[in-house]
């Protein structure tokens, strides 16, 4: 059954809404919520969605999970702030827990608020110990929001416009898109000729000696849920090629982990696909499950060239949030989400690919664990974004929150919590096949 949104109380709120809220920062849609639990939540009429976008990748142990709502609670009666006078227990033990989850080495950890905050101190981390002054960014990427954060974002110019001149020493290259390869080659079957791009921005643009780091999305997020090219089997792939060049030239490798971080994909991070160790590694989103918590993590030796006072954050490792973002770790570890996650992601990823044989607007299906892209396109193999906005709500009308991505807006994303259950994928699936039925 369809439940049509009533404009009641939603309208009263959002013309409420729109008499005070800058509308700079949009929502999705236009309805007011006013609670939430596991892979649902609910309007002020009481109508309750399937949210498939959890925030923006940020709910992983699903809506209010009760151990980190419990978690939080218990830590607001001890203590709530204490900014950089004292340090407190859940900061030390959240940071203990980041470095045994995290890649090998990394064991130092610096926390702030939000993702875009972490890309810029993850900047000015690397130009300070490198002292050197240039980064390189990949095209299609989308790091946040900050000054910095929008010079190093391309994933649509949208983002950029309006915000001129963005600060320099900032060089984009092409992102391994397989899908919509940047010079022309087969999908896996390639000698990677995208990554001589690459190393042409280092002839012919910036001298590697002044390359502080390359900073790259181990999954493209905005930019579409794009998986790395991996060229032919038997030669190292773009990842691995991409550590090799950083150590050539001493350039650090950050992996901005915000949006695929904390078991998105299956595993802790995204990099571990790869057996990839970055030198720094951004984190944030599923971090705490919806308490605003990021942070950079490395190693020690790295660390300490950052000396003391360089840099800070007033809210940052709040003890609220730490208290958060441990619970949500543990309820990760205690409740194998990230089994889960792989084996609910490859049941998604096996019923597009049957759907991609009925329905040809359905160009590719791409993803690791539940980070799921399924891009869409029109009879020529252009992005759709026309269809895509259609199909967004016909699942809205039938009560399914999905997010888009991509240049064009023509990827809907799929990022269901963790700990989804088969049933409510079912249930999701059905929706969204009753939408693509109803496209022009």
């Amino acid at each position: 059954m369809v439940a049509k949104v009533e404009k009641n109380k939603n309208q009263k709120w959002l013309e409420t809404s729109a008499k005070h809220v800058a509308p700079t920062n949009a929502r999705c849609f236009d309805i007011v919520a006013e609670r939430a639990e596991g892979a649902y939540l609910w309007d002020v009429n009481g109508t309750r969605y399937i949210d498939f976008g959890m925030g923006i990748a940020v709910n992983n142990v699903g809506h209010c999970h009760p151990e980190v709502v419990k978690a939080a609670k218990n830590q607001i009666d001890k203590f709530i702030h204490g900014a950089m006078v004292t340090s407190h227990v859940p900061l030390i033990e959240l940071s203990k827990k980041l470095a045994e989850i995290a890649p090998e080495k990394l064991d130092t950890v610096f926390l702030n608020n939000t993702g875009g905050e972490a890309i810029d101190a993850a900047i000015k981390f690397a130009r300070f110990v490198t002292q050197r002054p240039n980064i390189i960014a990949f095209t299609g990427a989308f790091h946040g929001r900050t000054l910095l954060a929008t010079a190093l974002t391309t994933a649509k110019s949208y983002y950029r416009e309006g915000y001129e001149p963005l600060p320099s020493g900032i060089y984009h290259v092409p992102y391994p898109y397989c899908y919509r390869c940047p010079v022309k080659q087969e999908p896996n079957h390639c000698k990677l000729e995208c990554f001589e791009l690459l190393e042409k921005t280092l002839q012919h643009q910036v001298k590697p000696n002044t390359v502080a780091a390359i900073i790259m999305e181990p999954v493209l997020g905005e930019g579409g849920y794009v998986v790395p090219a991996t060229g032919y089997k038997k030669q190292n792939g773009y990842m691995e090629r991409l550590r090799e060049l950083c150590d050539k030239y001493g350039i650090m490798l950050i992996f901005d982990e915000v949006q695929t971080g904390f078991g998105r994909t299956g595993k802790w991070f995204a990099c571990e696909h790869w057996d990839i160790v970055p030198d720094a590694l951004v984190v944030a989103k599923g971090i705490a499950s919806g308490f605003p918590l990021a942070g950079v993590i490395s190693r020690k030796e790295l660390m300490e060239k950052w000396s003391a006072g360089r840099h800070g954050s007033t809210y940052g490792g709040n003890p609220v949030s730490c208290s958060a973002a441990l619970a949500s770790i543990k309820v990760i570890e205690d409740d194998n989400l990230l089994d889960n996650a792989r084996v609910m992601g490859n049941m998604l990823v096996d019923r597009f690919n049957e759907m991609k044989k009925k329905y040809p607007v359905i160009g590719e299906v791409r993803g690791l664990g539940l980070m799921i892209g399924v891009e869409l396109i029109d009879k020529h193999g252009m992005p759709d974004g026309k269809a895509l906005l259609q199909l967004v709500n016909e699942c809205f009308k039938r009560n399914l929150l999905l997010l888009d991505c991509g240049s064009h807006d023509h990827v809907i994303r799929f990022v269901p919590p963790l700990n989804v259950t088969k049933e409510q994928l079912e249930e999701a699936l059905a929706i969204f096949e009753a939408g693509l039925k109803e496209l022009d």
